[in-house]
């Protein structure tokens, strides 16, 4: 099975969409050049790092959302990696450095509803449309990620 990989890192000074960079070191806080807005309700050592995959987008995309990498506010945009396998406690190895394991899927919150036709947010909504939503992840390995950098799930 090939592994899947990073597609895109992104990081804000706070809010979405969230922007594209060449690489980011990932600590027990997250991306470090990333900040949230709301901390009580983003980032955090259990919501270190904000996880979706691109085929998501794509689908989307193709439903007429204006969604792309960074829009919904996730730090690691993967591809390839079978999203139906995640869930709490499960561990990514990304790159050579960083380890990271799911704590629990995200809440979408009206702030992303402009990369939604008609402002429909809660397409990404895990109990109206499972499967489709964002994942957070406490890092268990720091260490510097890159795009194009392998993406496996350990066990």
């Amino acid at each position: 099975m090939m592994a899947g990989r990073v597609f895109q890192l992104n990081v804000s000074p706070g809010g979405v969409p969230k922007r594209a960079v060449a690489e980011a070191y990932v600590g027990t806080e997250g991306l470090r050049t990333d900040a949230v807005n709301h901390p009580k309700i983003h980032g955090g050592p259990e919501r270190a790092v904000c996880l979706y995959a691109l085929e998501l987008v794509l689908a989307l995309q193709e439903e007429g959302h204006p969604i792309f990498p960074g829009a919904v506010g996730e730090n690691m945009t993967l591809v390839g990696v079978d999203w139906s396998r995640l869930a709490p406690e499960v561990v990514l190895a990304v790159g050579d450095q960083v380890r990271l394991q799911i704590t629990r899927l995200t809440n979408p919150c009206k702030t992303i509803a402009p990369f939604f036709r008609d402002g429909a947010f809660r397409r990404i909504d895990d109990a109206r449309h499972p499967g489709w939503s964002r994942w957070y992840a406490r890092v268990l390995q720091e260490g510097t990620v890159r795009p194009g950098d392998p993406v496996r799930i350990e066990g």
